[in-house]
């Protein structure tokens, strides 16, 4: 489920400010969290999650940043289909955090979730360390997103996925306008009488309609380097799941060059093999032709 967010603002120092009031909405909610997301997507966030960490395809054994981790749901999914990785959960808001470590870091997860309190804009990670990496409805809580492109482009292994889970534009009409009722009157409604906190889900609709549709949003991962960027609708499109890779190191459809002399020793191996008729064609081209012997006379 999207977190609620604060309105956008422009300048380093409104950032960091926009996200001291992010992360300090999300400290109040920490308790509803979980039930609010359950509750308002009608039980589809668990099916999302799912397709998340499916798309993420981490080399085995390999570690994967979870970062806007919130409750770590996507962290457990992870390490549930990838049992054999280890799973760097992120967040700003750190009672997100211990709420979740509280509630499912058990059975030996905390061996396999290192949850961290962190800035998406600066990760506390090395360079290339990350065989993929996951953000489920919080890229729009980051300002400016571009920041966190470089980052994730910075800890990714070349050839790594990012796979980002988010809404898609509330801009056009779903479901013949239902949805779009849902999330200007419902959505907002349900969300403050639950969570206790008036406004914590004010600003949802309008971030959602102020959001890049699909398309925009695969253009901002282009234009920050990422390659062969798609994403999947599920939904009717009220949600986009987007995967992109970091460059691998090699223009696209450059064949690298071990490949390239695999693939061309083939066809040295068929000229020359002696046993074919391509072989045997070649030798009798090459062999110097012998002169004829001269004839004897026929004896009269």
């Amino acid at each position: 489920m999207a977190r609620p967010e604060c309105a956008s603002h422009t300048g380093a120092s409104t950032h960091a400010e926009h996200g001291r009031r992010v992360a300090d909405m999300f400290g109040r909610i920490a308790g509803w969290y979980d039930f609010l997301n359950h509750a308002l997507s009608g039980g589809q966030d668990i099916y999302w999650r799912y397709r998340l960490a499916k798309a993420a395809r981490p080399e085995p054994g390999g570690l994967i940043l979870d970062l806007a981790a919130g409750t770590m749901d996507v962290s457990v999914e992870l390490l549930r289909q990838y049992p054999e990785c280890k799973v760097a959960a992120l967040d700003f808001a750190l009672p997100m955090l211990e709420n979740g470590k509280a509630k499912k870091l058990k059975k030996g997860r905390e061996e396999r979730i290192f949850p961290v309190q962190a800035d998406g804009r600066s990760l506390p990670l090395p360079d290339g360390c990350m065989s993929a990496a996951t953000i489920a409805f919080g890229i729009r809580n980051i300002l400016p997103r571009a920041e966190a492109y470089a980052e994730f482009l910075r800890v990714l292994k070349p050839g790594a996925r990012l796979c980002i889970l988010e809404f898609g534009t509330g801009s056009k009409r779903v479901w013949k306008g239902l949805y779009n009722f849902y999330l200007d009157k419902v959505l907002p409604f349900l969300g403050d009488r639950i969570s206790g906190d008036p406004g914590a889900y004010r600003y949802l609709a309008e971030t959602i309609k102020s959001f890049p549709d699909e398309r925009a949003l695969g253009e901002e991962l282009l234009e920050a380097g990422f390659k062969r960027v798609y994403n999947v609708p599920m939904m009717s499109g009220i949600v986009y799941l987007h995967v992109a890779e970091a460059p691998d190191g090699r223009a696209d459809g450059q064949i690298p060059e071990p490949q390239a002399a695999k693939e061309a020793a083939p066809k040295k191996a068929v000229s020359a093999r002696s046993g074919s008729k391509a072989g045997t064609a070649a030798k009798r081209k090459a062999a110097p032709k012998k002169k004829a012997a001269p004839k004897r006379a026929a004896k009269r």
